[in-house]
């Protein structure tokens, strides 16, 4: 199969160099040259409705015994991969230092999530991050500020690998002077297994008597750490184990978890890599059942045995992400960013496994829609540090375009969210700012606007909008309020 440009070899050269010279180290530098190859030979890891077969039953955690023995919990270490920066939110920090719930970020609510586990199951229980190389110094902050977490020999976080981003036309390194920093990106979290050879923290963990780790990304609140789950995969003897939930109407988009025929291995199927022949049976949530949580549970024992015999090399498939240089900036140069993700490395282990875990453990926040229900009463905070729904089924929330970054999204609810369990879902098509004590009911519609509007303190909002008995200078004085705010 051709390149996709005669220069490209060239290409390939300029930015292992980079790498080289940005003291990247020699595993990642492999892992990448093995992306970049299959990014130019155009190989999109397509796998055919007819190569598959869904998977039907799984070990379930409501199955699991409630007493589940402590003992595997206290050889786990807790991994969150802290690299994101939540630029689809419009943010250039790390996006667990967002507040979600009573002025807790998400990473403190992991911190506390680790010191409820610790007291229940008397295990040591590290917190360890993998960090990005601009999610670091604000993320360490956060823990020097609570010593209790450290477990001696064990360093609190290691930081993910980074790779060039790579200018469309003919996949060399961009230059981008205004911000060089900005040239560069890190590799997805599939990068978990290189980094933690080449970082020493594999090596770590394990001198410290650590036997498994549990990595989960850090905006999901809903993971954390489980006894039962920890003994459970201990019994499994197996390498890796996948948290799955089962598929809903609304996750037909989303990828799923499936059986290759030919060896009998599990795989995770993306969209990306779906023919269009095979999107109605890849859309249909009764015959593939379940999705990918992206909470692994890992054997560090045989992580280490894997990496050494691959080199660090796993070959993982590829994500090809294309943005802007500067994601602010639609006039910077499209490039392409190489990415891989941790889940896929399901297909790599010999008796990988996965286990059927309730959406309780699955609480991501991937937009304002999401977080906006997270800090509502639809949840409330328990003694655990875990957010419990206070009603069922939880109502949708849709935000439209005046929401899509935090700092609009902030500046729209100045007084917190309204409450929302008396709705089954909200719907904001205008820009509407909420005022105190705002109750949402059924299905509330707030329709287009022709510019800002605010919805009145004490406001109940419905299908027919704001309700009609708010009088109309109530209304004047809260637009006034919230323009001074």
């Amino acid at each position: 199969m051709r390149l996709v440009n005669p220069s490209t070899p060239r290409a390939l050269d300029a930015a292992v160099t980079a790498m080289q010279e940005a003291g990247v180290a020699d595993v990642a530098v492999a892992v990448f040259r093995r992306a970049w190859t299959d990014l130019a030979e155009g190989r999109t890891g397509t796998v055919p409705e007819e190569d598959i077969d869904p998977v039907s039953e799984l070990d379930r955690l409501a199955d699991l015994q409630a007493d589940a023995d402590p003992r595997a919990l206290g050889l786990t270490a807790v991994v969150k991969l802290n690299g994101g920066l939540g630029t689809s939110m419009g943010m250039d920090r790390a996006k667990s230092l967002v507040p979600v719930r009573e002025g807790h970020t998400f990473l403190e609510l992991s911190i506390e999530q680790v010191r409820q586990a610790r007291r229940r199951s008397q295990a040591r229980l590290p917190l360890v991050l993998m960090n990005s190389f601009r999610t670091r110094a604000d993320s360490l902050e956060v823990l020097r500020r609570h010593p209790d977490l450290a477990v001696e020999g064990i360093d609190p976080d290691f930081l993910q690998s980074q790779e060039p981003k790579l200018l469309v036309e003919d996949l060399s390194p961009v230059s981008w002077p205004a911000d060089p920093g900005l040239e560069w990106c890190p590799p997805g979290h599939g990068d978990l297994y290189p980094a933690l050879l080449s970082s020493g923290m594999l090596d770590q963990l394990r001198s410290a008597g650590l036997r498994y780790a549990m990595v989960s990304n850090s905006d999901n609140v809903g993971a954390a750490p489980s006894a039962a789950v920890a003994d459970w995969f201990a019994r499994s003897g197996a390498p890796l184990a996948m948290e799955v939930c089962r598929r809903t109407a609304a996750d037909r988009k989303g990828g799923h978890l499936a059986v290759r025929r030919a060896d009998g291995r599990l795989i995770l199927r993306e969209k990306a890599q779906t023919a269009p022949e095979d999107a109605g049976s890849f859309g249909d949530v009764d015959l593939h059942r379940f999705f990918n949580t992206n909470t692994l549970w890992l054997d560090l024992d045989q992580l280490d045995e894997v990496l050494g015999r691959t080199g660090g090399v796993l070959g993982l498939p590829i994500i090809r992400n294309e943005k802007h240089v500067d994601p602010t900036d639609t006039g910077s140069p499209r490039v392409v960013q190489i990415e891989t993700a941790m889940g896929s490395a399901i297909e790599v282990f010999d008796g990988a496994t996965a286990i059927e875990v309730p959406r309780s453990r699955f609480r991501p926040v991937k937009t304002t829609d999401d977080l906006l229900l997270l800090r509502s009463d639809a949840f409330e905070l328990t003694e655990q540090a875990e957010l419990r729904p206070t009603v069922d089924p939880l109502p949708l929330v849709t935000l439209g375009e005046h929401y899509t970054t935090l700092a609009s999204f902030e500046s729209r609810f100045p007084h917190g969210a309204p409450s929302l369990r008396g709705a089954s879902s909200l719907t904001v098509e205008g820009d509407w700012t909420f005022g105190r004590d705002v109750r949402v009911v059924e299905d509330a519609v707030l329709p287009p606007t022709p510019g800002a509007r605010p919805v009145p303190d004490g406001a109940t909002v419905g299908p027919d909008g704001v309700d009609a008995g708010v009088d109309p200078s109530i209304a004047g004085s809260a637009a006034a309020g919230a323009a001074s705010d």
